[in-house]
């Protein structure tokens, strides 16, 4: 079978590029001590389920995403959906947003997802 007759399908080209291996997160506290967690890339359907409830409020969307996604290397979840008020309560602003930004794609990343190529 030649080259040309193996195509690979558009849904199978988009789903290798996507590449959803998780990658180290390393991120500086506020006490100068590191926190490393493990996540995958967002995908859309984990990004709605983070939005439901979150009625437009950036916060709640945030931490229910860097909920749902930070994990263990071994891929066991790091925290629990009953942990968000604790979270949100009892853990400073700052920390919070350095590892919900943390999650974001750097830029090199972003650039490789640009709709004009």
């Amino acid at each position: 079978m030649s080259a040309s007759q193996r195509k690979v399908s558009p849904l199978d080209r988009l789903k290798k590029a996507s590449n959803l291996t998780a990658v180290k997160k390393t991120v500086r506290l506020s006490d100068g001590t590191d926190f490393e967690f493990w996540c995958t890339p967002l995908t859309m359907a984990e990004r709605e389920q983070a939005m439901k409830g979150a009625k437009d409020d950036a916060n709640v969307f945030a931490i229910r995403l860097f909920v749902r996604k930070a994990m263990f290397e071994d891929g066991r979840k790091m925290f629990q959906a009953g942990q968000i008020d604790e979270l949100r309560n009892d853990v400073s602003a700052e920390n919070m947003d350095k590892l919900m930004v943390s999650m974001l794609p750097d830029q090199r990343e972003a650039d490789d997802l640009d709709p004009k190529d």
